[in-house]
């Protein structure tokens, strides 16, 4: 972690160079360093001199006031949750987007958050392993495993009730079946010790969308929903996006009630209400659906996964592509080109350093970096690009 820090932020001056003019000027030695790994990272950040020390980062300041989160609109909820630096901060802290998925990257960002709160998480939505995998079963949608766990890493820890939300929505309930439905009604009504310190304005806002979501799976009279080893963050997500129609509008929610730092965005790749189906498609012809099955293949088995760490069996083959499919209709091999967030384009066309986070190259990074004008905008770039990533289960 401290090595990923050094390599960011530990040699830099402030001296910034006009890109423009040096890739006009130097056009030609650019074309010949055309080579695979030019192709995928952009122009080589090895031509920017721009250096930020580490005293360029300023520690985070005290959180802002409270405010009434009853008071927001509909309306409000549906814009993003951009950037705006502190007219007191400087110098100015530097800005970065940050491809990852959701388990990996989390612990640098305890850190990371301690010396810029200018970053942008780009995450996929097309996890279908975990609890993630019955809500989107039961309840369709996008994932929003990955998304809750960064938001809950950003969120705020300075006060006992700031703990204590987090510590709620954090919390996972048992694996055995019956006892996670009787804790799960015990939080519902309001119940349950994790309540305590919570204040009635916070506790009466998250609470008001455990419930719609419980409502939700109630009207689902087909579909028995599982509540084992369920997130209540998970829950609470789900239900915000259920109510406001909007993945934006759930993720602006969870920030202001996790009281994440305005400057920080945590941006789903893909802005959608509908299922993602991620798959790959083997050097051997073999095609396989789903995330899960690519970074954790149980092949056909029931048995709980392990995303700490644990070894699984190796695919068949190497994986030759990642691509979506189609999550309905009676063809549901057939590929489908989903849009990227314009969110996403925009900061990554304007920040200043662009970090591929360690993780599963092909389930974290690759569903990002798939998408239509992810990639061209990336090899337009000329600022710090750095790759940390790994395959599935390593850390490099």
């Amino acid at each position: 972690m401290n090595i990923l820090f050094g390599f960011i932020f530990g040699n830099l001056k402030t001296e910034w160079v006009d890109y423009g003019k040096l890739r006009r000027k130097d056009s030609g030695v650019y074309e010949r360093r055309g080579n695979m790994a030019d192709c995928f990272l952009g122009p080589s950040f090895l031509l920017c001199k721009t250096v930020l020390h580490f005293s360029h980062f300023p520690y985070r300041s005290s959180p802002p006031p409270p405010h009434s989160l009853m008071a927001a609109s509909r309306s409000s909820l549906h814009h993003q949750h951009y950037c705006r630096s502190s007219p007191n901060s400087s110098p100015k802290q530097p800005s970065l987007l940050v491809f990852s998925g959701g388990t990996a990257f989390n612990g640098v960002v305890e850190e990371l958050k301690n010396l810029t709160t200018r970053v942008a998480h780009v995450l996929p939505v097309s996890d279908d392993g975990g609890s993630t995998a019955e809500i989107v079963r039961v309840l369709g949608g996008p994932a929003v495993g990955d998304i809750r766990s960064r938001c809950l890493r950003l969120s705020d820890q300075s006060t006992a009730e700031a703990l204590a939300v987090r510590r709620l929505l954090g919390h996972r309930l048992p694996v055995d079946a019956q006892q996670a439905k009787s804790e799960w009604y015990n939080i519902v009504e309001g119940e349950h010790f994790l309540w305590n310190c919570v204040s009635k304005p916070y506790r009466e806002t998250i609470r008001a969308f455990l419930v719609y979501f419980q409502n939700q799976i109630l009207q689902r009279s087909d579909e028995s929903f599982c509540f084992s080893n369920g997130s209540i963050g998970n829950f609470f997500f789900a239900g915000a996006r259920l109510f406001f129609q909007s993945l934006d509008a759930a993720i602006f929610l969870f920030s202001r009630v996790s009281d994440i730092p305005s400057e920080s965005m945590v941006l789903p790749v893909i802005s959608t209400n509908d299922r993602l189906t991620l798959g790959c498609e083997l050097w051997d012809g073999t095609i396989i659906r789903g995330q899960n099955e690519i970074s954790h293949p149980t092949y056909g088995s029931m048995e709980p996964i392990n995303k700490g760490g644990s070894s699984v069996p190796a695919l068949p083959s190497r994986i030759k592509r990642v691509f979506y499919m189609s999550s309905e209709g009676s063809n549901l091999l057939h590929e489908v080109f989903p849009t990227a967030n314009p969110s996403v384009l925009d900061q990554l066309s304007n920040v200043d350093c662009i970090i591929y986070a360690m993780g599963s190259l092909f389930t974290s990074i690759c569903p990002s970096l798939v998408l239509l004008g992810i990639g061209e905008i990336i090899s337009s770039r000329f600022c710090h690009k750095w790759p940390s990533t790994s395959q599935n289960g390593q850390f490099i």
